[in-house]
């Protein structure tokens, strides 16, 4: 009797104390920021237009009226939030519609079952071709905010290789964003960041790609060692519900008598020369979210003609998908959101002119890693790189002329800093979008990341250290 009380009691504090929900979390973030609008002075650094970059102007800042963010105007930011992350919203949803249309066809199942025949032995092989295609597309920009559209096709491929929901976000979301957080060729924010710094356009290309190799190698290792260990223990970070997404508990029949027919195939193969088209508009073009998520409508449509389904199977099924997304696709706003909450609190420009205070007088050491901690602290506050580096490398440049620090340095610093908080910043709405796809909590994935960033950490300390020591440049 004692026993079954004391179980009971268990039961019922579990229930009492249950981890927020990721939109439960951004809503008390959010609600946290507006209370601070009350209490942190409000200030502004004067801005000017350089091309189709605004960028703030050293030693502008100064205080203004106080902006404290009442109630009406903390309820308005999540749907302006909405507004504002829309067009990765509708890529969102869009992809998981694409998905479910590619899924009804039988092609995804016959490119799982194929997969699986050829690597379910050769796991590391896996991880490293997933995760380094995936770092290849991060690095250059192509894919960042829409890697949540690829989630659940890594959380099917995770269910049939006996692998946890996290390996299966792990392969394609820190692939991603080992390529992205080390970035060599992305036009934003790296490219604005330089132009801003009147940096050659990549310049800096041979210590960068050093530091994306570093990135890559040491993702890849850290999730295989993880993999192997569910093999050898079945000890889930996630403890027994390995799937906490019960969308994903489907298809996970092993047979080997799936069919594999020339519709499906040709399905694959539309699927895969869209994508490079994407890749190609993306690099030529200047496409973005909105074209890739032209190219998912065209995916579902053509995939669904060659496949054999009638106009409203497409339609009906497109929509089931878009719908399945739908939680994680609206977590993107709510974490934007608070950026407006910020911004309407005229905080932001208060919190980075403190900040960069705090490194004047510092040897170029120092002031250098000063500044790669100063933008991971800051990428809380300001989640998207591309609006951190139009606010901070204005002000840091100059600073870093006169601390004899070079511009590449201080970019690399700004690129490193952010690129390090990223997978497990709860401001971010890629991550939150990511975890909510797939039913991850965020503690657990806390859990998980946090070796692999304090090892991300340490390797872009030792580079921003040799960069200061070589006098990286060009200047």
């Amino acid at each position: 009797m004692n026993l079954q009380t004391a179980t009971d009691t268990k039961q019922k504090t579990k229930k009492i104390f249950q981890r927020p929900d990721a939109y439960a979390l951004m809503f008390f973030i959010a609600l946290i920021c507006a209370i601070l609008s009350y209490f942190v002075p409000a200030g502004e650094f004067k801005r000017v237009t350089k091309g189709s970059i605004t960028v703030a102007v050293p030693g502008s800042y100064h205080s203004v009226e106080q902006s404290p963010v009442g109630f009406i105007e903390f309820l308005s930011a999540i749907p302006q939030g909405m507004i504002a992350a829309s067009s990765i919203i509708f890529l969102v949803l869009f992809t998981g519609g694409t998905i479910a249309v590619l899924e009804k066809t039988g092609a995804i199942n016959g490119l799982i079952h194929t997969v699986v025949h050829k690597f379910k032995t050769r796991q590391l092989l896996f991880i490293a071709v997933v995760g380094g295609i995936f770092s290849l597309l991060g690095t250059t920009g192509i894919v960042v905010n829409s890697v949540i559209g690829f989630i659940p096709l890594g959380l099917l491929i995770a269910r049939f290789l006996k692998w946890d929901a996290i390996v299966g976000v792990a392969v394609i979301y820190l692939g991603t964003y080992a390529g992205f957080n080390s970035t060599i060729l992305s036009p934003s924010p790296l490219g604005v960041s330089q132009k801003i710094a009147e940096l050659p356009l990549f310049s800096g290309i041979g210590l960068r790609s050093a530091v994306y190799v570093c990135f890559l190698l040491a993702a890849i290792t850290y999730i295989y060692f993880y993999a192997k260990r569910l093999e050898k223990t079945s000890n889930s970070i996630l403890g027994d519900d390995w799937f906490p997404d019960k969308s994903f508990e489907r298809n996970v029949d092993n047979s080997q008598n799936i069919s594999f027919n020339w519709r499906q195939k040709l399905i694959l193969a539309v699927t895969a020369l869209s994508l490079i088209g994407f890749i190609a508009g993306s690099l030529w073009l200047n496409w973005s979210d909105i074209e890739m998520s032209a190219v998912f409508i065209f995916i579902a449509i053509v995939s669904g003609i060659i496949g054999g389904l009638r106009i409203n199977d497409i339609a009906k099924t497109f929509l089931s998908g878009c719908q399945s997304l739908i939680y994680g696709a609206l977590i993107v706003g709510m974490a934007r959101s608070i950026s407006i909450i910020l911004e309407n609190g005229k905080m932001l420009d208060t919190i980075v002119n403190f900040l960069a205070s705090l490194l004047e007088g510092q040897s170029p050491l120092f002031g250098a890693i000063g500044m790669y901690i100063l933008s991971a602290v800051l990428h809380f506050f300001i989640s998207s790189g591309t609006g951190e580096a139009v606010v901070l490398v204005p002000i840091l440049t100059p600073l870093a002329d006169l601390m004899n620090i070079t511009r590449q340095v201080v970019v690399q610093a700004v690129m490193l800093g952010e690129g390090v908080v990223n997978c497990f910043n709860p401001t971010s709405g890629v991550l939150m979008g990511v975890l909510a796809a797939s039913g991850i909590p965020y503690a657990k994935w806390v859990r998980f990341v946090l070796p692999l960033v304090a090892i991300w950490f340490v390797i872009g300390l030792v580079f921003i250290i040799i960069g200061v020591l070589i006098n990286w440049g060009p200047y």
